[in-house]
C-alpha cells in the first residue's frame, strides 16, 4: 500500500458515497459476466494483473482472491476517496496480494511489472486520449499477456420499451455530458485499431446487451444511475430540476408495469493479446 494524496481528483460521474454505493451495486449485477470472461481469458492462481481504473476495488478484490497469494493484482485509481474503500475492502478480506498505486492514467507513467493481465471496465470512455492509454499499456505487458477491456460500443442503445423520451433525452445528455469532459463513450469502437498500432492481436470481441424487464437483476443496472446521473447533470449545468422530475416520473411508471423492457447499452467484451 503507498499513502494517498490529500486532494481528491473527482470524475465527471462523482466520487462521493451515493457512487460508491452504486458501483458496488453495478458490479455485483456484472460480477457473474467478468469472472466468466476472466476464467475463459485465463486469470488462475498465480497471475499478475494490473486493474486499470479499479475504483473502489470491487473487481480488484474479486481478482485478487482468483490469483492467490503468489499472484497480484496492481491496482491504479486517480481518486483518493475510491482508494481509501479500496484499501478497507482488501484489509477486510485479508488480501495482501492487492498493490496500490494512487495516479492518473493519462499524466503518469504505469507501473512496471511485465503483467500476465490487465483488466479495463467503463474507463477508457472517460479518458481524454485512450490511445495514450494502450500506448502505455503496451510497455508493461509481457509477450503473450493479455488484455481485457469492457467498454461501451453504443451507450444509446439505452432505451425502454415503451419508449420514455425524457429517459432517451436523458441519455443522450450523460453522452454529451462525458465529450464535454474529453471522453467518449463509445470508445470500445476505437480500441482494436489502437490496440494493432501496439502490438496487441485482438482474440475476441464479444457484443454485450441484455433486453430484461423489471424482476430482472439486471435492470437496476441503468436503472440505479439514473437518481445519480440527474443529480450530477445538474450540478453541472446541462438540465434544471423540472426535467430531472420529469425522467424520475417516467422511470418509475415504467418500472411498476411488469410488461415493460429495457434494453442496456451495449458493452464490447474485448480480449487482446500481446505479441510483440
Amino acid at each position: 500500500m503507498i499513502p494517498l494524496m490529500a486532494m481528491e481528483r473527482d470524475y465527471v460521474l462523482g466520487t462521493n458515497e451515493e457512487e460508491l454505493a452504486r458501483l458496488g451495486l453495478q458490479h455485483r449485477i456484472w460480477r457473474p459476466v467478468a469472472l466468466a470472461c476472466w476464467q475463459k481469458a485465463g486469470i488462475t492462481i498465480g497471475s499478475r494483473v494490473l486493474d486499470l481504473g479499479a475504483g473502489p476495488g470491487y473487481a480488484a478484490t474479486d481478482l485478487a482472491e482468483i490469483v492467490g497469494p503468489n499472484g497480484k493484482v496492481v491496482a491504479v485509481e486517480r481518486s483518493s476517496n475510491f482508494l481509501r474503500a479500496l484499501e478497507e475492502r482488501a484489509r477486510a478480506r485479508s488480501l495482501a496480494n492487492v498493490e496500490i498505486h494512487e495516479l492518473d492514467l493519462m499524466t503518469d507513467n504505469l507501473p512496471t511489472g511485465s503483467f500476465d493481465f490487465s483488466w479495463c471496465r467503463w474507463v477508457a470512455s472517460f479518458l481524454t486520449d485512450p490511445a495514450l492509454l494502450i500506448q502505455k499499456l503496451a510497455g508493461v505487458m509481457r509477450p503473450g499477456g493479455v488484455a481485457i477491456f469492457h467498454e461501451y460500443a453504443h451507450y444509446l442503445t439505452w432505451r425502454f420499451v415503451p419508449r420514455l423520451p425524457n429517459q432517451e433525452r436523458f441519455a443522450e445528455e450523460v453522452k454529451a455530458s462525458w465529450s464535454a469532459a474529453g471522453g467518449k463513450a463509445d470508445v470500445a469502437l476505437d480500441l482494436p485499431s489502437y490496440l494493432a498500432r501496439n502490438g496487441f492481436t485482438v482474440r475476441s470481441a464479444l457484443p454485450l446487451i441484455y433486453c430484461v424487464g423489471p424482476r430482472d437483476y439486471m435492470w437496476q443496472w441503468p436503472a440505479s444511475f439514473i437518481g445519480i446521473g440527474l443529480a450530477r447533470l445538474q450540478e453541472l449545468g446541462r438540465i434544471d430540476a423540472a426535467f430531472a422530475h420529469k425522467v424520475v416520473e417516467e422511470v418509475d411508471a415504467v418500472g411498476r408495469n411488469p410488461e415493460a423492457r429495457l434494453i442496456t447499452p451495449l458493452v464490447l467484451e474485448i480480449v487482446a493479446e500481446k505479441i510483440s
